[in-house]
């Protein structure tokens, strides 16, 4: 970089040579004062941002060869960057990437193994739950839908997440017993590419770039909608981490789970409670007069940290913003658990929680997940 040029010589050109010195020291003065408006023009201008090709060429670069259409998953992860104002680093690039990899293996709209056999589980269940006698539920099913074909038909033949979104979508609009099963909300509640949250995505769609043709549950299931919603999850909030990978868990057990869960680690160690370092430290909605575990711990250090009930309640429910690493309560109690620990905790964990879908069909937890995504992360890195 060059060095900035000052234009303090403007001035001083002025006083050498006034304007009623006659023609030839007016000519000097202008000569000068063109010498240094020259010279202020030295300033550098800002390094400008990669071009739209070159990230668009970085993202192709780094999706796996055998992946069909990189360059139409290019063109939609580096929209989905632009439109958030992410930016389009390395590290971000691979981080979309191996979640979309971890997450559907470069499929909008992958297919779910055995999905006729688990929605109907899930049918059933429901209707145990609420006193649905099988009978009901099976005439239910033999109700023609809107192509001709009864639902039990269609549901024979989902395949994908949204195969099964839209059935129950038309099942809770026209079948009374839908209302029921279902208590008016679609059991579906993830979806796309990167497996995103459906209500995530339609409580942060208002800048969404892209015309909706129907509703922000079927752009999810888009690989635009997929990519653009799992990159806002994935990437736009700040984190106090040092470590991708606590992101990733994060993109399975919730924001700031990872520090939630370094949190319960230290009040564990101060209080001798067993805690589940699951990151949930408030229980929603819960009385003041019946806090939840984690909660009812840190009460116990309410002495030491000179703070009441109602103080430790407000502290606690900023859990779910990044505010909170700077909270008296989280100094608080780091310091007294570093003293404790003779060292200085961590301050973020990848969350203990098991992994629970009718997918899943064998013992998977959000530590699994997070390190799995970030093998994929690192491999991209390299690649």
């Amino acid at each position: 970089m060059g060095r900035l040029a000052t234009c303090d010589g403007w001035g001083s050109a002025a006083r050498v040579f006034p304007g009623d010195a006659g023609d030839a020291p007016r000519l000097l003065a202008s000569l000068l004062l063109v010498a240094t408006l020259a010279a202020c023009s030295t300033v550098p201008a800002p390094a400008p941002g990669p071009t739209t090709a070159t990230v668009q060429d970085e993202i192709a670069r780094r999706i796996p060869a055998t992946v069909a259409d990189r360059t139409g998953w290019a063109t939609d992860i580096r929209m989905a960057l632009t439109a958030q104002g992410i930016e389009p680093s390395r590290e971000n690039i691979c981080a979309v990437l191996a979640v979309i990899e971890q997450e559907s293996g470069y499929r909008a709209n992958p297919e779910v193994p055995n999905l006729p056999r688990i929605a109907r589980g899930e049918i059933d269940r429901r209707a145990a739950a609420v006193h649905i006698p099988k009978l009901l539920v099976d005439a239910g099913l033999k109700v023609k839908g809107s192509d001709g074909r009864s639902y039990g038909e269609q549901l024979a033949r989902v395949r994908s997440e949204r195969d099964l979104s839209e059935l129950y979508e038309e099942i809770i609009g026209r079948v009374p017993m839908g209302q029921r099963l279902f208590a008016g909300k679609n059991p579906v509640q993830t979806g796309g590419a990167m497996q995103v949250s459906i209500p995530f995505a339609q409580a942060n769609a208002q800048d969404y770039p892209y015309p909706v043709a129907r509703s922000i549950r079927d752009e999810v299931f888009t690989r635009r909608g997929g990519v653009y919603f799992g990159v806002g999850h994935l990437l736009d909030y700040q984190t106090p981490y040092t470590q991708k990978v606590h992101r990733f868990a994060d993109y399975n057990a919730g924001r700031y789970a990872s520090r939630n869960a370094a949190f319960q680690s230290a009040v564990s160690l101060l209080t001798g409670v067993s805690l589940a370092l699951d990151g949930d430290l408030l229980v929603p909605d819960a009385p003041i007069d019946k806090p939840g575990q984690t909660e009812l711990a840190v009460r116990r250090l309410a002495p030491r940290l000179g703070m009441d009930d109602r103080e430790i309640r407000r502290a606690l429910a900023q859990s779910d913003r990044l505010e909170f690493s700077d909270s008296a309560l989280h100094s608080q109690v780091f310091a007294m658990a570093d003293a404790r620990a003779g060292k200085v905790l961590p301050r973020a964990l990848i969350p203990g929680i098991r992994l629970d879908s009718p997918k899943i069909t064998r013992e998977l937890t959000t530590e699994w997940f997070a390190n799995r995504v970030d093998s994929r992360y690192r491999q991209c890195l390299q690649r």
